[in-house]
């Protein structure tokens, strides 16, 4: 097996599955080295980045590198219930060990989960597992049992026709069974309390330490977790709308009340920004979110950022919860043409704690870059997981179209970076290969896929001679009378 952080020639191998994908997310970034440095940097010194450059030229991938560079999330966040007022539910930041030690406390009060054969009869007959007639388990879901036709269910002294009154109550569900049994032990001479709780199909027993933390976390305010400790350090809020960027405040139909509706703290939902806490908030094309621009140059400069209600006509929208971190790292990502679309102080902010990096759109045709297509060729095929390995041949043809594009796209001597199209064509031949029976991806299917994968606007041209005379065919005549539309702004017959 060839492992490509030590270098390897297109004479070393005869198809990719000899190829090693490295482990770091980094290392598959090609022809971009610059900004892999600086991204490296970026992770340590927590730092933000602006990848400029046109699509498919490697920009999503780092900033998705750059954030398992980063160490894991040591905080979770929570919204706890405000009994003063509810409306203003309060936050609060947990750190990994308090959260850690909450978690062995909760474990240590959970008590022991028991099949019902193993813990007293008459203890399993009033949780409704052992029929008290015949003695037969069943699940406490049949109110009657299923081999006597007994209900299962303990009745109070109701007159000569309580059986009856009974049964009717238990087949239409109107009695019902006690959730939990109470009882004593005698251990060394001392009374414990032993408690049997119902727990689906099994029996949950607790004594009385496990009681005890139980009564003490029970008298903690309750919360809600909107941002847990163990996380995915990486959130893409590209083409987020402002609810799923700012977070939100669900509707209650019931207007949070307290005995009919969901408490406020329970409606509250993160934005994206503050599930990037302590990671990397990815936006891709972020010219896109116009005004929403300000919202993210707020959190970037406080770190912190309120979640409340966006809907004027929810009953959410009186819901408010300050202060809640988002302590991000952001990579934005756009083209070149979108950079004045930029907010100004949040380019200034990129800036001035940052770094901005025009990506790469070509790389010179060297042994070292063809062995990084090999790399590229074999990472694809990996992702995809669809298609077959490709063989050297079909390399060296991937190679050949890619110093054809690096020329008629940038102009330029080398090999094109636009590798996201090259992904495309790698599939398309690997669908050929698969479509063939073949074993391996060949150059015959490279050709051949090429041919079949041309974008749109090359087919019109191949086709019509242009792509103005293409759209000149597809206008019919009742078009051409038509004003002020993009068909006709010009004269139509120049098209010919």
């Amino acid at each position: 097996m060839i492992d490509p952080r030590k270098g390897f020639s297109l004479e070393d191998f005869e198809t990719t599955e000899e190829i090693i994908i490295p482990g770091d997310p980094l290392d598959r970034v090609i022809g971009q080295d610059e900004a892999i440095e600086i991204a490296k940097t970026a992770a340590k010194q927590r730092r933000n980045l602006l990848l400029v450059g046109p699509p498919g030229t490697g920009k999503s991938m780092i900033a998705q590198a750059l954030a398992l560079h980063l160490p894991p999330p040591t905080e979770e966040i929570r919204v706890v219930h405000n009994p003063e007022n509810p409306e203003r539910p309060l936050v609060e930041v947990r750190t990994k060990r308090e959260v850690e030690e909450e978690e062995k406390e909760i474990l240590s009060s959970q008590g022991i989960l028991m099949d019902p054969r193993d813990v007293p009869e008459h203890v399993a007959e009033k949780l409704g597992f052992r029929c008290p007639k015949c003695g037969t388990y069943s699940s406490p879901s049949e109110p009657v049992c299923p081999k006597c036709g007994t209900p299962k269910i303990v009745q109070s002294s109701m007159g000569p026709f309580g059986d009856i009154f009974g049964a009717i109550g238990a087949a239409f569900g109107i009695a019902a069974l006690p959730p939990r049994v109470t009882t004593t032990v005698r251990e060394g001479g001392k009374e414990k309390i032993i408690v049997y709780e119902r727990e689906g199909e099994k029996i949950r027993v607790l004594d009385e330490n496990m009681l005890e933390k139980r009564r003490a976390m029970e008298k903690k305010k309750p919360y809600k977790v909107i941002v847990p400790l163990k996380r995915n350090p990486f959130v893409m809020a590209t083409g987020a709308s402002e609810t799923e960027l700012l977070g939100d405040v669900r509707h209650d139909p019931y207007g949070g009340h307290p005995q009919l509706g969901t408490p406020p703290y329970k409606r509250v939902i993160a934005g994206a920004i503050h599930e990037a806490h302590q990671g990397v908030l990815f936006i891709d094309e972020i010219t896109h979110l116009g005004v929403l621009q300000r919202s993210i140059l707020t959190a970037m400069q406080e770190k912190r950022f309120p979640i409340a209600g966006r809907n004027p006509q929810s009953a959410g929208a009186s819901v408010r919860v300050d202060d809640v971190p988002c302590d991000f790292i952001l990579v934005a990502a756009c083209n070149i043409q979108d950079l004045p679309n930029i907010l100004s102080p949040l380019r200034s902010r990129i800036i001035g704690e940052g770094y901005e990096i025009l990506v790469k759109t070509s790389m010179p045709e060297t042994e070292e870059n063809r062995a990084r297509y090999a790399q590229f060729v074999a990472q694809e095929i990996a992702m995809d997981g669809r298609i077959p390995h490709a063989t050297r041949d079909a390399v060296l043809a991937i190679i050949e179209e890619g110093k054809k594009r690096a020329k008629r796209i940038d102009g330029e001597n080398g090999l094109t970076l636009r590798l996201r199209e090259l992904g495309g064509l790698i599939r398309a031949a690997g669908d050929l290969a698969v479509m063939n029976g073949d074993r391996y991806i060949e150059r015959k299917h490279v050709e051949k896929a090429l041919k079949i994968s041309l974008p749109i606007e090359e087919q019109i041209t191949a086709r019509y001679g242009s792509y103005q005379a293409g759209m000149a065919k597809d206008v019919t005549s009742s078009q051409r009378k038509m004003i002020f539309n993009y068909w006709n702004e010009n004269d139509l017959s120049g098209y010919q």
